[in-house]
């Protein structure tokens, strides 16, 4: 368990929140690009670290995300014309380009000089994987965008979904490093089988044990950490082990065990202390169309979630829980692999109060999850240079990929060679 002063400095991310300046020298995600998909289309407003940006796409194509009010008398850019490549503010028409330039200001004199004296806070950018993501740290210092593990080429093929969720991004998190979950609460979707590797259709994920009780190796790397959730095999268990090696890579992303067909990441991106906006990505050649993914995950916009990507589950209506199809096998009554997990996250409170806990050996995953992000945060508190140089900027390959397989038992689940063996993408 953590005390409540560990608990804060985890969990929250707002003002000069300790969290909240570790993630600021990350890059992340701002929103989708398909958000904001047409020139001198609507902006839309990004919430980020409990601040809010204004994101546009310009006249010739090019993304710009700058604070959301004015420079002006604060009013809201998000509500402004995007006009010849610059957001136009409606109060008084003072004009704004991706790069903080103020173009015009139609109610001030053209002598006074006033308009090559200002310049707005506009934010490094970059376009990927259908991402637009962003740097919030230092402009000045904005280091060289490094694709994703998950995208690690322009063309690589990526489907994503996203939902916002009512509650930190801290627990969300752990719920993608806690593998022994997946054998309850998703056990109607992820299916134990009598196949050789995980496979997945367009109905279930499949897998080749019933193993509730995953024995967990850990091993802490530069950028985070990886482990492996070590099950009986439903064949040959007592010469075989069926692991599943999981990824994390500080401060937000989680590489979870692929499938035989694509790979799976997850990003949780903090909008304030207790909202979060979560992603869930298929990636690889292989993988399923945006569409397909969405609707198998229950997370189609229009369908299952609003225009604010909100689910229409909530807490008011149980999640939408069938109780009828509980009774007729159906563990959670719930569809959708991120709904059933949305659920438990939300329930747990705005911030979940760890101090309350009871962990066991199947939450050391959690632990280093913890441990390693409150080293984090209290590093960037006592000497931010020092935190600085430990920063990990290397190029995505050479991030441990996650995997997953069926292997003779002792094999070491560290070495290259069995993780290049049992990879998929």
């Amino acid at each position: 368990m953590l005390s409540n002063e560990e608990n804060d400095l985890l969990c929250r991310v707002e003002g000069e929140a300790p969290m909240g300046r570790v993630m600021a020298h990350y890059w992340m995600p701002a929103c989708l690009s398909e958000e904001i998909a047409d020139p001198d289309g609507a902006p839309i407003r990004v919430t980020l670290l409990g601040k809010k940006y204004a994101a546009f796409r310009n006249t010739k194509g090019v993304v710009g995300i700058v604070d959301e009010m004015c420079p002006h008398r604060k009013a809201s850019l998000v509500l402004g014309r995007n006009e010849e490549c610059g957001l136009r503010c409606l109060y008084h028409g003072w004009k704004i380009d991706v790069k903080g330039n103020i173009l015009d200001m139609p109610s001030e004199p053209e002598q006074s000089g006033l308009r090559e004296k200002i310049k707005h806070k506009a934010y490094a950018v970059k376009e990927w994987a259908g991402f637009v993501w962003i740097y919030l740290g230092e402009q000045d210092d904005a280091p060289e965008f490094i694709p994703p593990a998950w995208a690690p080429r322009a063309d690589t093929k990526v489907s994503i979904a996203k939902i916002m969720i009512p509650c930190n991004w801290a627990q969300i998190t752990e719920g993608a490093l806690d593998s022994a979950h997946s054998s309850s609460l998703h056990s109607s979707d992820m299916v134990p089988s009598r196949v050789l590797e995980a496979e997945a259709d367009k109905k279930s994920w499949y897998r080749p044990s019933t193993d509730k009780n995953p024995k967990l190796r850990i091993e802490r790397t530069e950028y985070g950490y990886h482990y492996a959730a070590i099950r009986r095999p439903i064949k040959d268990a007592d010469k075989l082990d069926y692991i599943r090696s999981s990824v994390f890579v500080s401060p937000m992303t989680v590489l979870i065990p692929p499938n035989k067909s694509y790979n799976v990441a997850n990003i949780n991106v903090p909008i304030d202390d207790e909202n979060t906006m979560f992603h869930f990505i298929g990636w690889g050649d292989n993988g399923p169309d945006v569409e397909e993914w969405r609707e198998f995950l229950g997370a189609t916009p229009g369908k299952h979630i609003d225009e604010k990507w909100v689910s229409k589950r909530n807490i008011d209506n149980n999640f939408l829980q069938d109780r009828d199809a509980m009774k007729n096998g159906n563990f959670t009554g719930i569809t959708g692999i991120p709904n059933q997990d949305l659920c438990m996250w939300v329930t747990m409170g705005p911030i979940a109060n760890r101090s309350h806990e009871t962990l066991g050996a199947s939450d050391a995953s959690i632990v280093e999850f913890r441990r390693f992000l409150v080293e984090q945060a209290r590093l960037i508190s006592a000497d931010q240079e020092a935190f600085k140089r430990q920063l990990y900027r290397k190029a995505s390959n050479t991030i441990t990929p996650s995997w997953q397989g069926v292997v003779p038992k002792g094999t070491d689940w560290t070495n290259p060679e069995v993780r290049e063996v049992n990879k998929k993408g």
